[in-house]
């Protein structure tokens, strides 16, 4: 179930996640590639071709105009994508030895 917001192409899905609509790709997605990559709208269009260029844009406008409060939440997700990943790297793993050509632990 989505609900539509005040942006044009833009939707928010059960959990209150902006969305573009009539996809499930989040502008969050969409932001981070933007300032990872540096990619402009068109070449964000490129790299997501069933997008129209009016999507893109409309969810932009949307980042802008809430950039604080997403900025806060990639930045968390950021946080516990590394906090897994260094626990996952403290814990034994024969595949990762083998690869490394150790003996298991």
């Amino acid at each position: 179930m989505t609900t539509e917001t005040r942006y044009p192409h833009i939707v928010s899905d059960d959990r209150g996640a902006p969305v573009i609509e009539g996809t499930t790709l989040k502008v969050s997605e969409l932001v981070v590639e933007r300032l990872a990559y540096g990619w402009s709208p068109e070449e964000l269009l490129f790299q997501h071709s069933y997008l129209m260029l009016g999507q893109i844009y409309s969810a932009l406008a949307y980042y802008a105009d809430h950039a604080e409060a997403m900025d806060r939440e990639i930045a968390e997700r950021l946080r516990k994508i590394e906090a897994s990943r260094q626990q996952s790297q403290q814990q034994p793993s024969p595949l990762r030895d083998r690869l490394r050509g150790q003996r298991p632990r």
